[in-house]
């Protein structure tokens, strides 16, 4: 290996643009952001009309919403030995077609199976790419920059969630005009099509994508590891200076030296259950675990039914979730600006801190709501058909009826909600909040086809003591029909402004530090695995709390839902400050060193 001078003086005078490369990496990878912005957010807008036309129940809806994210699941797990068997640069190309064929198979989906599929495979898309492009920039990116670039995958993920909110609203408003002029068939129709043109409308993202990333160059420590030296060299010099370069190259040299070394002294090669890999792996899982049980994927998925249920209108509703993924959007800028000026640790805490108070007093707002509702399942028992079905429409009329029949006077039927808790056998089932003041929301239907899986695998993954057989002739129970009240305007925009805290908080702390802190803590010979199974149980979490997150709402109220958040972030907050070392400053050899050697700190 020739010296750093001898090396910089062999370059050509004139130096290559590398800040303009630097760029288009940004920009490249920050589209993968955007796609994954997109996956998240896209939902949230697209739901409400989603759930009137769809006669999908409430956990089939929560199923459809998590498919993204139980797809992210399936593909992470691969990922890591994709990136290393196929490079970066092919996976991050690969990962934006699978994007790109997943809008036309949710667009024209008719039923549960294809509009599932097609959001699976939109998740599968999204897992590459939040595998691929963090640990893409970590190896292209200098120490000095590599917070801050990594940080742009978080930035350009919001203005997706942003973009997609945007469309939600246009078609609110679409919505709101013609539920003033037509009948009901034509309103069914038109939100029928508004949600699958909300997707339509996310397809360019993923276009523009795939095609950024035939112009971006390979990772220069994958060429590296390869034994392409000169390709890797190249790769360096588009993205750094000439001496930048040849220091680059010569850590990596050092830290393959060091591996030899130890090989060849007897020992034993690079044993994952060293303290170097253990350590940091396990801080990663950690890490990435909390980071998606704050429930900031369940909030978005669901803020508009959220909010909705706090007290808003529909088109308020909308509004709101616009003003959250902007507040998102602007708060990640100063995440960006500040990780590599403050620190990873110090935003960590400081965002988990404001999440834990935000979330504990959204919780105790809806539980005073929550305390006045009442529970009329005898009633409802009553008008269940002898087919084991129930078909009701939630007026003020049946409102004042049940409210009557419960002797409660205290809630207002013109603006009451109701939900259903039932089941078939063990199977327990629940449907989706409807208003009474909702004159165009669509009948309750409950069926056993909602309620009991189709097969013995669906059957174990809901239920694992249940029995499938006895559900198929059991009759229906209903175990809990709620009907509470809708709070006032006030009250939603209340949560809303809370929401927005949240996340705000959650924007400039662990939005960002999450995927710095994922590419940075592993050491090179786990990187692209270790990167993948922490990010498996990263979507796992998210998968399994927006799964549970309707049907939990549903018995036990959104409150429960927003203790059970912060009461994850206690833990987050914990491990932020009692175990997560700062990496501010450092390249990944000097990070990989440090757990190598001296006590985390």
């Amino acid at each position: 290996m020739p010296n750093s001078s001898n090396a910089v003086s062999a370059y050509p005078s004139t130096p290559p643009n590398y800040k303009l490369q630097n760029m288009l990496l940004l920009l490249v990878a920050g589209f993968g952001g955007l796609l994954y912005g997109v996956d998240v957010g896209i939902i949230g807008g697209a739901l409400p009309y989603l759930e009137a036309t769809s006669g999908l129940s409430a956990g089939q809806l929560s199923v459809i919403v998590a498919a993204v994210l139980l797809g992210s699941v399936i593909s992470t797990l691969f990922a890591g030995l994709l990136a290393d068997w196929m490079g970066r640069k092919p996976l991050m190309t690969v990962s934006g077609i699978m994007f790109v064929l997943s809008i036309p198979i949710i667009a024209l989906s008719h039923g549960y199976g294809p509009l599932f599929f097609g959001r699976l495979l939109q998740g599968i898309s999204g897992g590459l790419i939040g595998i691929v492009v963090p640990l893409y920039l970590a190896e292209c990116l200098g120490s000095s920059v590599r917070g801050k670039g990594t940080g742009v995958f978080q930035w350009l993920l919001t203005l997706g969630i942003v973009v997609a909110a945007f469309i939600g609203i246009y078609y609110s408003y679409r919505v709101e005009a013609i539920e003033r002029i037509a009948d009901p068939s034509v309103i069914f129709h038109f939100k029928d099509q508004a949600w699958r043109r909300i997707f339509w409308v996310s397809l360019p993202p993923g276009l523009l994508f795939v095609l950024g990333t035939f112009f971006v160059a390979e990772s220069p420590r994958w060429l590296f590891r390869r034994g392409k030296l000169e390709r890797a060299r190249i790769a360096l010099l588009r993205t750094r200076t000439p001496e930048e370069t040849e220091l680059a190259l010569n850590e990596m040299h050092e830290v393959a030296n060091a591996a030899k070394t130890q090989t060849a002294s007897g020992k034993i090669r690079d044993s994952l259950l060293q303290r170097k890999y253990v350590y940091p792996f396990l801080l990663a899982c950690v890490i990435l675990a909390c980071n998606t049980a704050t429930g900031v994927n369940s909030v978005i998925g669901y803020n508009t039914n959220i909010l909705i249920q706090s007290g808003l209108t529909d088109l308020q509703s909308h509004w709101g979730y616009v003003i959250f993924t902007v507040v998102n959007f602007l708060l990640t800028i100063g995440g960006v600006t500040l990780v590599d000026k403050k620190g990873r640790k110090f935003l960590l805490i400081l965002g988990t801190s404001g999440i834990i108070l935000s979330m504990l007093t959204v919780g105790v707002l809806f539980r005073q709501t929550e305390k006045q509702n009442v529970d009329c399942g005898a009633a409802i028992q009553s008008m269940v058909k002898p087919n084991q079905t129930l078909d009701l429409q939630f007026t003020p009329e049946m409102a004042k009826q049940l409210l009557a029949d419960s002797g409660n006077h205290s809630i207002d039927p013109a603006k009451a909600s109701f939900a259903v808790i039932y089941s078939y056998g063990g199977f327990t089932g629940a449907t989706t909040f409807v208003r009474s003041d909702n004159t165009t929301a669509a009948p309750i239907h409950v069926t056993r086809e909602l309620g009991v899986p189709s097969n013995k695998v669906e059957a174990l993954f809901k239920d694992p003591f249940a029995n499938l057989d006895v559900a198929r002739a059991a009759p229906l129970r209903i175990q809990r029909a709620i009907i509470g009240p809708i709070p006032s305007e006030a009250h939603g925009w209340l949560i809303a402004v809370l929401l927005y805290v949240f996340m705000g908080f959650y924007a400039i702390g662990p939005g960002v530090v999450v995927w710095v802190a994922l590419s940075e803590l592993m050491p090179t010979r786990i990187r692209s695995n270790g990167m993948s199974i922490a990010l498996v149980l990263n979507q796992m979490v998210a998968a399994t709390l927006l799964t549970i997150f309707l049907p939990v709402v549903s018995k036990y109220g959104y409150s429960t839902m927003f203790f059970m958040f912060a009461g994850f972030t206690v833990i987050y907050f914990l491990t932020a400050v009692f175990f997560l070392p700062e990496t501010k400053g450092k390249t990944l050899e000097e990070i990989e060193e440090r757990f190598a050697g001296a006590k985390a700190g």
